[in-house]
């Protein structure tokens, strides 16, 4: 049973960020919900189609009102703190950023009677696990991957009606900063926006290969997994784990290879060379998982959406750019 589009209030945490801002744009350009956003570190000049309240999440009464002050029909968890090295140096920020906001949220979801839709991720398994489904159980060898697991533990035993939404290796258009990160690392973020950079300026391009990386995941583009979200989120009987990600897993040159062809680039500017060892050595010791490919049986089945491709997921990023929008849904 699903609600209507109308009648849908989303609360998004993250909205400014590059995940969050295609929930938003998704959420609310697309199907018309009305869409709030805490902002902290990054408030934009002018939002468009959504509202905004500065607001430290950190801080777990003034959330609380917040929440009680919009009154969602859902509230997508999508804030992290992107920095790996940074949630070695800083752990108990760390904790309270990602486990007790998740548990602040939480509660106020259920006093708002609302749904409460963690964003997660691929790296609660360990490298080993590949092709893991939605009932695999994870076993994280990160800090990272340690509180985005208790945090999907804290969502689905303290919420009264929640929903984990696990994405992977997620490239796409960042809708609320013009400028994107452009550098690569250890994992699958940026990736594609990364390779394309370069290579579209007739510049070589050295894909990262190596035992100490994540070097094969399933490739996902942000609109899509946002449009996962929706049908968690407008089906109020949609709970429990999901997979918000693409149907075909990739390694890092099969990506990359994948990425020029579609973007009309030359493949041959692209080398095999190692990690940066200086990236390597900032990361404190963390371990990253080599083999994060998931499927999506549970996905497809309660939400009846179709997962694309990694070809056609790239089609459609190339899509988005080059009409700098949004384009048709795909499933569901």
């Amino acid at each position: 049973m699903q609600r209507s589009a109308e009648r849908l209030r989303a609360y998004v945490t993250g909205g400014t960020g590059f995940l969050g801002s295609n929930i938003v744009k998704v959420f609310a350009e697309r199907h018309r919900a009305t869409v709030h956003c805490p902002v902290h570190s990054f408030v934009p000049d002018n939002p468009q189609g959504y509202t905004i309240e500065p607001l430290d999440l950190l801080e777990a009464d003034a959330v609380l009102a917040s929440v009680a002050r919009f009154n969602p029909d859902v509230i997508v968890h999508s804030m992290i703190l992107n920095d790996l090295a940074g949630i070695y140096a800083r752990r108990e920020l760390a904790w309270h950023s990602y486990v007790e906001t998740t548990l602040t949220l939480a509660e106020a979801a259920n006093r708002a009677g609302a749904k409460l839709i963690l964003v997660s991720t691929d790296w609660v398994f360990d490298g080993t696990q590949a092709g893991a489904d939605e009932a695999t159980p994870p076993n994280p060898v990160n800090y990272y991957g340690v509180l985005k697991t208790l945090s999907e533990q804290a969502a689905l035993l303290r919420a009264d009606r929640a929903a984990v939404a696990r994405v992977s290796a997620v490239n796409g258009v960042h809708w609320a900063r013009a400028e994107m990160p452009r550098g690569q690392d250890p994992g699958f973020g940026y990736f594609v926006a990364t390779v394309i950079d370069a290579v579209s300026r007739g510049k070589p391009f050295g894909v990262w290969e190596g035992s100490d990386i994540n070097m094969a995941a399933t490739p996902s583009l942000a609109s899509e997994c946002a449009e996962a979200m929706w049908l968690i989120a407008a089906n109020v009987q949609a709970d429990g784990i999901f997979h918000c990600c693409g149907a075909q897993p990739a390694g890092r040159m099969e990506l990359a290879r994948m990425a020029c062809e579609v973007f009309g680039h030359d493949a041959s500017l692209l080398r095999s060379v190692g990690p940066d060892p200086e990236v390597l050595a900032s990361m404190a010791g963390a371990r990253v998982p080599y083999d994060t490919t998931i499927r999506t049986p549970r996905t497809t089945e309660i939400l009846g959406y179709r997962p694309l491709g990694a070809r056609e997921l790239l089609e459609r990023f190339k899509q988005e750019i080059e009409t700098g929008g949004l384009i048709a849904a795909t499933g569901g």
